[in-house]
Parts: structure tokens; C-alpha cells; sequence
């Protein structure tokens, strides 16, 4: 049993954790993911590590809450337990002296992104960072991500701060006027599937992180295969970072798809009798329109940070 240390509802169904696992603070490095299983009846779920401390003996994660596991890790409070928690698992990020660097992070992207820019900061890398979100209201931790960027850029569906548009219209418009080494790229499929067809062209090499549906972890189950280069891969042991030029991105989201209606059901099998649990920890969950304030006050408009 693992206990949630700090919880909070960063934004809109977007929620953090510190989780008691001392064994794997120990042993994390950036890139690398854990596999949560909520209780003994839950799916085992991969999450992208975003943070770890070796003295309080915890690690961080960042989540979306979509289906009913989310929504079960969603409901539990500070002081709760989690039934298992594997890792760290997946092999860690490549970290060198590129030169200059483009992280590019989202939803719960930023997340695992944190620890992976301040490591590339440390190695002497020169760090732009984008960060997207739908309207200010969805972009956090934007303190954190500029402690270690050289540039930070807030990019934001709705123009409400920084530029309008996504991840990948940053990156087509930069590298139309800067020299990249290499671009990182965390979140959903469909960004880091967009934010690699926007530096294609430019040849930039573009790594992102696969984390889709596992079973063990440890590359035995064969649940998490993906077409890379033409070549089956397991993301679990192979991955979870791949050339985002050489993912089957098709074939990657016909996998994702496979169990929707499943998915569909079970969610609302557990909403039907569960819901009042979000209410009580997450009134943001069960109603974006509250914004940021949990309270139901009309959040500030943000300044973007760009550097």
C-alpha cells in the first residue's frame, strides 16, 4: 500500500499526487513512468513520473482524469492508499549536451517534462520551453517550468494568453528562424503526434513518450506493443521515448481505440454510484466551468512568462 502524501486539483480534471514510495524516489530518473493499480480490482495504469524526492521518500505524478480509474485515483484524499505501485519502469531519457533544445509539453505532459528540462539545464543544454493549453485556465506550473528554461513560451488554443494556436505551430514557426538540436515532446497522442510532423521537415529529431495501455510492464504481456521504424516495439522496455518520425502513429491510435465501448461502460457503472466522491475532492472535475478556484471564484487572467 502506497500513501498519497499531497494531493491537489492543479486545473480542470487535471490532478497532482505525492506518492509515499521511497524504494522508487530512490531509483527514478527523468523519462522514466510507474504503473498504478488504485485497488484490487483496478487496471494497472502507467503514469510518466514528474517528480521525486530521495530524503521525504515520494514521487510526484501528474494525470488526466478520463475513465474510471482517474476518476477512482481522483477521489481518494491526502492520508488515502493506492493498492500497488510498480517502477520505476521504461528506460530513462537520453540526456546530453545537445546544444539548444525544445521541450514541448501539455495537459498532463507538463508533468513528466519538469524533471526532464531541469536534467537537461544541469547537462548544459540551452532549454526552450512551450507549454499549450486550450485557455489559460488549463496552463500550470508555469513558475516551475521557467526556474530551469532559458525561454519559456505559453502558447493557448483560445489566443487568452501568450500566442494562439498549439505546441506545433510554435515549433514550425521556430525552426523557421532558429537552429534546433533536438526537440522533446510530452502529452497526449494526438500533440506529440502533430508537434513531430511539424519538425519533420526541418529534420529536427524529435523524441516523445508512448505510455499506452500496459499490463505488466516488464514487456512479457505484449499489450503495449508499437510500430516504430517499421519494427514492433514494446514501449514498457523499449521505449517509453521513440522517434516521434518513426511511430506508426495509425496504427498506434487504432490500438488506443480498441476497448472504447468497455471503457465507456465501466465509467459509467462507476460514475452512477461514485460520482459524489469527485464532488467532495474535485468540484473542478465534476464542473470545469469553476476554472482554477475550486470555490467556484472567476479565476485572474494569467500573464504568459516568455523569456
Amino acid at each position: 500500500m502506497y500513501q498519497i502524501a499531497k494531493r491537489e486539483c492543479l486545473v480542470p480534471n487535471i490532478v497532482y499526487l505525492k506518492i509515499k514510495a521511497p524504494k522508487v524516489a530512490r531509483a527514478a530518473q527523468p523519462g522514466q513512468f510507474v504503473i498504478i493499480r488504485v485497488d484490487e480490482k483496478g487496471e494497472r495504469i502507467p503514469m510518466g513520473l514528474a517528480g521525486w524526492d530521495e530524503d521525504e521518500g515520494t514521487v510526484d505524478i501528474v494525470f488526466y482524469v478520463m475513465g474510471t480509474s482517474t476518476m477512482k485515483l481522483a477521489a481518494l484524499k491526502e492520508g488515502d492508499y493506492i493498492q500497488n505501485l510498480a517502477g520505476p519502469l521504461g528506460a530513462p531519457t537520453e540526456i546530453d549536451n545537445f546544444g539548444k533544445v525544445i521541450c514541448a509539453c501539455g495537459c498532463f505532459g507538463i508533468g513528466p517534462s519538469l524533471p526532464l528540462i531541469k536534467a537537461l539545464k544541469e547537462k548544459g543544454n540551452y532549454v526552450v520551453t512551450v507549454v499549450e493549453g486550450r485557455s489559460p485556465d488549463f496552463i500550470f506550473w508555469e513558475d516551475r517550468l521557467s526556474e530551469f528554461s532559458d525561454e519559456l513560451h505559453v502558447v493557448s488554443g483560445d489566443g487568452g494568453c501568450g500566442d494562439k494556436g498549439w505546441t506545433n505551430d510554435f515549433i514550425n514557426n521556430y525552426l523557421k528562424e532558429n537552429e534546433v538540436d533536438r526537440i522533446f515532446v510530452h502529452g497526449c497522442p494526438f500533440m506529440m503526434m502533430e508537434c513531430s510532423k511539424a519538425s519533420e521537415p526541418f529534420g529536427v529529431k524529435t523524441i516523445v513518450s508512448l505510455t499506452p495501455l500496459m499490463v505488466d510492464g516488464t514487456g512479457m504481456c505484449g499489450a503495449c506493443r508499437v510500430e516504430v521504424g517499421g519494427e514492433t516495439k514494446f514501449a514498457c522496455v523499449d521505449g517509453p521515448d521513440f522517434d516521434g518520425h518513426e511511430v506508426n502513429w495509425e496504427t498506434l491510435a487504432l490500438r488506443l481505440k480498441q476497448f472504447i465501448p468497455e471503457e465507456n461502460r465501466s465509467h459509467m457503472l462507476w460514475d452512477r454510484d461514485n460520482w459524489h466522491k469527485l464532488m467532495e475532492t474535485s468540484p473542478q472535475i465534476c464542473n470545469p466551468t469553476l476554472g482554477r478556484s475550486e470555490k467556484g471564484e472567476v479565476p485572474e487572467k494569467k500573464t504568459p512568462v516568455v523569456m
